[in-house]
């Protein structure tokens, strides 16, 4: 087994099971052309987000981490009338790409994008009471995930899901001792959702397209 064959069934897969729609591949497109990291969730893991939105009747999602805003058109396609999406994003040329991105996409009346600081942009959310949130999906720069964390528990209601990606990095999750803030602070993310009584909490393994990592997934219990 190896990245050739994983990115092969990844493409049947999607060949198969997805839609064929331009807007996502022309979302990639303009991401690619301005630049920006090509770290979006694949197309499989975006239909996963819009099937698991989708399923809860979500009317309220919050994403940490925009980029381009791929993960963020598959979420805002399940909302129903009257859902909305908060997206966040520190990079004000990423958050460009993602605004052109969102009206292409025709999105944009459903989503919000605010620029600044993950961690004061979440104040501000609650100091507002733009919540609870049905769902909520962790995406941004992993030093922080242990914050995020506990800011999606106080902003989540009851019967919400919490999706953290990038919880394997190739297998460096093992490393208990290890210098990289991205590995210390995704442990550190999934000690605190393994501890936290209101959270019952699992994590998969994943291999495709993008390499070998994974997602957890938290329902909050209270």
């Amino acid at each position: 087994m190896n990245d050739t064959i994983w990115t092969d069934v990844d493409r049947f897969f999607t060949d198969t099971l997805l839609p064929d729609d331009p807007v996502f591949a022309e979302t990639l497109r303009a991401g690619d052309a301005a630049g920006l990291p090509p770290i979006n969730v694949s197309p499989l893991q975006g239909m996963l987000l819009q099937v698991l939105v989708r399923s809860l009747g979500a009317h309220r999602v919050l994403e940490i981490g925009t980029l381009a805003g791929y993960s963020t058109i598959w979420m805002a396609r399940a909302l129903p009338e009257g859902g909305t999406l908060v997206t966040l994003e520190l990079d004000p040329h990423h958050a460009e790409v993602a605004r052109r991105n969102f009206e292409r996409a025709g999105v944009d009346r459903v989503v919000e994008l605010r620029l600044g600081r993950a961690l004061e942009s979440l104040v501000a959310i609650e100091e507002e009471n733009r919540g609870p949130f049905d769902f909520v999906f962790v995406d941004a720069d992993k030093p922080a995930y242990p914050e995020y964390i506990r800011w999606a528990l106080r902003l989540a209601r009851p019967g919400a899901l919490i999706v953290v990606d990038n919880v394997v990095r190739g297998g460096e999750i093992l490393e208990a001792g290890s210098d990289d803030p991205m590995v210390a602070g995704t442990r550190s993310a999934l000690e605190i959702m393994g501890a936290e009584p209101r959270l019952l909490a699992t994590a998969l393994q994943t291999v495709g397209s993008k390499g070998y990592d994974g997602f957890a997934v938290a329902l909050v219990t209270g």
